[in-house]
């Protein structure tokens, strides 16, 4: 289990884990980041992280990317 920001690009990954307090957890669950789920790290900027899950692509801050393992 890696965090998400250590995560290759162009990759298809499988959310292990996702931390961070209960409300973060929620946040992302409804954005479609639940574990088990399929996203592929688009591209980086800054720091942040560029994420497709589903059918939307997603900017996740380093912070949060680092709260989810894959």
């Amino acid at each position: 289990m890696i965090p998400l920001t250590m995560a290759e690009t162009g990759e298809p990954l499988m959310i292990k884990k996702i931390g961070g307090n209960p409300e973060a957890r929620q946040f992302m669950e409804n954005l479609g980041f639940i574990v088990g789920g399929e996203i592929m790290v688009i591209s980086r900027l800054g720091g942040n992280v560029i994420v497709g899950v589903k059918a939307s692509r997603v900017a996740v801050s380093k912070e949060m990317a680092q709260k989810i393992m894959v």
